[in-house]
């Protein structure tokens, strides 16, 4: 396969691993697709992260929890690959990811657990429309594609987490002093993904946009850092003045980015555009009313308008120091009421309209005595 020195050079994820299938094809035309789940440890989620195949994606925006998934768990617990020779054996088992590959022609998968140093962080799959492909010298060829189709997952994860371990170290600063919950991000940021996921197939968006408004997400008030503790802490009401320079640590937060981005030589992060209109816009409002430029409507990113809504519902329905957690109806309800006006219709919608999913959100961060 000495095609796969082309997987050397900076393009993107997608395209590095649609020339591995497409190499793997040159000598096995049977696997016809290839794709990369995530696994959320916080939340027992795994979620698609990207897919290439002959096709449209067969199963996008999937998400499920592990302990749901039979098979799949034993593969993550025993860090070893698993093949399913004929889907139709699973048939019965009324599972989703299993009927969505069956309706789209799959019969049969090599599923490999993507693990370095023993940490566990997701999978690799590889199917075919026809049963029993899955056997002989393609099981060793795909061991070491898989392994390598692992390690360009991890690399291209590896300076995402660089920059945001490096913001999150100056969070900590913020949140020391800053009277959030300390599950706070935890939630918000998944509240985040919940809102992406419903609306990236009718937008034509991919899973990739998904899981970085996830990672994103958390970062959106990292300019707080910047705000004095006489206008952060103060328990009342701000002044005309303290709300100026409040507002200002949205600019103050896309100026410690671009710093840390060209200090880290970061800059070619993948979706970092994204993280900038996380940072700026979050604070823009759907009626043009927010800061810091009266953006309105569509004019407004939709990752600043997804995180928007997660930020005010998880701040709705979590304790302050000031009051009380709203049940979520309530919070449902209030924010119904300013939808049009504070909040995208789209995006708050798309959240309301996944209570059972929120519940478990809130149940897994949920906060203890010690906040």
């Amino acid at each position: 396969m000495s095609q796969l020195h082309d997987l050397q050079d900076q393009s993107p994820l997608q395209h590095k691993l649609h020339h591995l299938l497409q190499t793997l094809q040159l000598k096995y035309p049977h696997v016809q697709r290839l794709a990369i789940a995530l696994y959320d440890h916080g939340s027992d989620w795994v979620k698609t992260f990207v897919a290439v195949e002959d096709g449209p994606n067969s199963l996008p925006f999937y998400h499920a929890k592990l302990k749901d998934t039979t098979w799949l768990q034993a593969v993550a617990v025993n860090q070893t690959p698993r093949v399913i020779n004929d889907f139709a054996l699973l048939q019965g088992n009324q599972k989703q990811h299993v009927q969505a590959l069956l309706d789209a022609g799959y019969r049969s998968s090599y599923t490999l657990p993507m693990c370095v140093n023993g940490y566990f962080f997701g999978f690799v799959f590889f199917n075919a429309r026809s049963s029993d492909v899955f056997q002989g010298m393609l099981l060793s060829e795909l061991d070491v594609l898989s392994h390598l189709a692992s390690l360009m997952v991890y690399n291209e994860r590896s300076s995402v987490r660089t920059l945001l371990a490096t913001l999150k170290s100056a969070m900590t600063l913020t949140h020391a002093r800053d009277p959030e919950t300390g599950n706070h991000l935890e939630r918000m940021s998944r509240y985040s993904r919940l809102i992406a996921q419903k609306l990236a197939a009718p937008r034509g968006l991919d899973d990739s946009f998904v899981e970085h408004v996830y990672l994103f997400a958390p970062l959106h008030d990292l300019g707080k850092i910047t705000i004095p503790d006489r206008v952060l802490l103060k328990p009342g009401r701000l002044d005309e003045d303290e709300q100026r320079i409040m507002r200002q640590h949205s600019r103050a937060g896309l100026e410690l980015i671009d710093q840390l981005l060209a200090n880290f030589g970061l800059a070619s992060v993948s979706q970092v555009g994204m993280l900038r209109n996380i940072v700026l816009h979050h604070h823009e409002l759907y009626d043009g009313s927010g800061y810091p430029d009266g953006l309105s409507g569509e004019n407004i990113p939709l990752e600043s308008r997804i995180v928007t809504v997660s930020d005010v519902f998880d701040a709705l329905t979590s304790d302050r120091p000031y009051k009380s957690a709203w049940r979520n109806e309530d919070a449902f309800a209030w924010m119904t009421e300013r939808s049009g006006t504070m909040f995208d219709p789209d995006c708050l919608h798309a959240l309301l309209a996944q209570a059972d999913d929120i519940v478990h959100i809130q149940h897994c961060f949920r906060e203890n005595v010690f906040g």
